[in-house]
């Protein structure tokens, strides 16, 4: 009997293999009382454990090829930095030696602490940074426990052409997966921005997350089929399915070995509409990862692994050590720099609100809202972005501007801090670009009045989307709520692209759905003409832009605003998007 269940795909291609089911059973940690003469004691055998996950980790770093994606071994490092960090490792050793607990509880109190101001923070990206918490720990717990850790991590041929069912899968685990040959994989959690997630998309490793319980339902050795891009599993599939999916498998591939044609190509429509590919970036270890990909310049250069993981905030020479590195990779490109966009419960120490706790984060004192709360650590990014506009072409951007108000205030500091450059005899661009995230539906509606005060637009569509249908993207109580094609969410991008227009400034989309193919169509016809993606999504989106007629497109394409029904919406994206133009 078939059996299709559904999740959320979040790494495109097609699989079929047999089912691998992972269970990594949870530590049980429990306290108990350290006698006085043993707390040192106590604390070496933490020491020796986070040692050991340290060891590990540099061995699971060494196994990866030279060619494989810089995010790779990126994320292996942050579990390695994370090991290093005082708020993980530190704080524990103090809690043994005051509390005289065992370290095993000492490791799930801090653990606990972290994951509670993780699970208070707003951005989707950030807030599943608190899965890297619980691999780094669980990793650490297992040694305590003298489990054979590495016996799941042996590098050998047993899962070749599988697809790995589990709960969750670490950064480590995919890294020793993908090396051994996996198919895919399936977990029952998991955020679509979360490290391992992002690993999949960079490994090209088929990928569903979100389908509860699966383990209950499948069977291991099974036979099954993923399609990563819809999300659906089949388990006990037909002939005539399996056969249809080996033709998808083989059409997929012969898709993505296609594309490397048009790195070179100019990026314009079949009507020669000139069309501009950003990418956007967030460490820089993804710069090289962007030249490779052919992209134009950076659209969205996000600042906040400066801010992460450390007692005080960066200073201006540090932050202009980082910009200055990544402008000049980029060869006079343009690079848009985000100011930092932390809440005052995400932020460094140094920056911390000691106020009561905040019922609803997401609505809180964030982002430019920090910034103007904050205004001297504001002003040292402001400097630091100054002084590297002076080896190359960057743009400032403020997130999540609501107001006039905020976008004048905003201004004047930078202002402010020009004067100070100019009179310290500073470099830097007297004539840098400044502009504004679209991301909340105020700044969308009132998109008209800051296009009269700035010089571009950009909009960020993962926030956008979660502010004007009111739902948490990655919560899995409500996540089937999150929709791109919402008449609402549209006739706000629309409103957007039109007071660009009027008053003749760019506008760019940087959220995922400018690096989703299903919308480029739609996108081009609403008047998008700057894309920026992770750079993986590049030349996908340029094929589409390249084979895309926008005269052929269907005449009421733009009344898909009007759409209260999704499957109407469905029909017409289809309408839109085939068929293909072949050259």
């Amino acid at each position: 009997m078939t059996l299709e269940l559904q999740g959320i795909g979040v790494s495109r291609g097609i699989a079929i293999g047999k089912a691998h089911i992972l269970f990594h059973n949870q530590p049980d940690v429990r306290e108990y009382l350290v006698p006085v003469f043993s707390v040192e004691q106590e604390v070496d055998r933490l020491l020796n454990a986070i040692e050991q996950a340290r060891e590990q980790l540099k061995a699971i770093r060494n196994h990866i090829p030279a060619n494989a994606p810089t995010d790779v071994s990126s994320f292996i490092d942050t579990h390695l930095l994370m090991l290093n960090d005082s708020s993980l490792t530190t704080v524990p050793i103090e809690m043994i030696r005051t509390r005289h607990c065992n370290a095993e509880w000492a490791m799930q109190l801090q653990r606990d602490a972290l994951i509670n101001v993780f699970n208070e923070m707003d951005d989707p990206y950030l807030k599943t940074r608190q899965d890297d918490i619980d691999h780094v720990v669980n990793r650490i717990h297992r040694i305590l426990a003298d489990e054979d850790v590495m016996g799941d991590e042996i590098l050998d041929d047993r899962l070749t052409g599988h697809i790995i069912i589990a709960e969750d899968l670490t950064p480590a685990d995919t890294v020793l997966m993908q090396h051994q040959g996996i198919a895919a994989f399936v977990t029952e959690h998991g955020g679509a921005t979360s490290h391992t997630t992002i690993l999949a998309r960079s490994l090209g490793i088929p990928a569903i997350i979100g389908i509860e319980s699966v383990r209950r339902y499948i069977q291991d050795n099974e036979l099954l089929i993923i399609d990563g891009e819809t999300g659906t599993l089949i388990a006990g599939a037909d002939e005539a399915t399996i056969a249809e999916y080996q033709q998808r498998l083989i059409s997929f591939e012969q898709h993505i070995a296609s594309l490397s044609r048009y790195k070179s190509q100019p990026t314009k429509t079949k009507d020669d509409k000139a069309i501009k590919l950003l990418a956007n970036a967030e460490l820089p270890d993804d710069i090289s990862t962007i030249s490779n990909a052919g992209a134009e310049g950076i659209g969205l250069y996000r600042t906040e692994f400066l801010y992460m993981n450390r007692t005080s905030p960066p200073e201006e020479e540090e932050q202009l050590a980082a910009y200055r590195d990544v402008v000049e990779s980029m060869n006079n490109s343009p690079v848009t720099i985000r100011t930092f966009d932390l809440g005052a419960d995400k932020t460094v120490d140094g920056g911390r609100s000691t106020g009561p706790t905040v019922t609803n984060p997401a609505l809180g004192l964030r982002a430019i809202r920090l910034c103007l709360k904050q205004p001297n650590m504001f002003r040292t990014q402001l400097r630091a972005i100054l002084r590297a506009s002076a080896y190359g072409k960057i743009k400032i951007m403020f997130p999540m501007i609501s107001s006039q108000q905020e976008l004048l205030q905003a201004k004047f500091l930078l202002t402010r801090c020009k004067q100070e450059l100019k009179n310290e005899g500073l470099a830097y661009d007297p004539h840098i670009e400044v502009g504004v995230m679209i991301e909340i539906p105020a700044s969308a509606v009132c998109a008209e009045i800051f296009a009269k005060q700035v010089d571009f637009l950009s909009i960020g569509t993962n926030d956008l989307i979660q502010y004007t249908l009111a739902i948490d993207r990655i919560d899995d109580h409500v996540n089937y709520l999150y929709d791109p094609l919402h008449p609402a969410v549209l006739r706000l991008i629309h409103a957007t692209l039109e007071a660009g227009k009027k008053h003749n400034i760019p506008v760019s989309m940087c959220g995922e759905m400018a690096g989703d193919p299903r919308y480029t169509r739609l996108l081009l016809a609403m008047g998008l003409e700057h894309f920026s993606m992770h750079p993986n999504a590049l030349l996908e989106i340029k094929q589409v832009i390249n084979e895309t007629d926008l005269t052929q497109l269907p005449r009421n394409t733009l009344q898909i605003m009007n759409m209260a029904d999704p499957f109407d919406a469905d029909i017409l994206l289809e309408k839109i998007n085939s068929p293909i133009h072949k050259h």
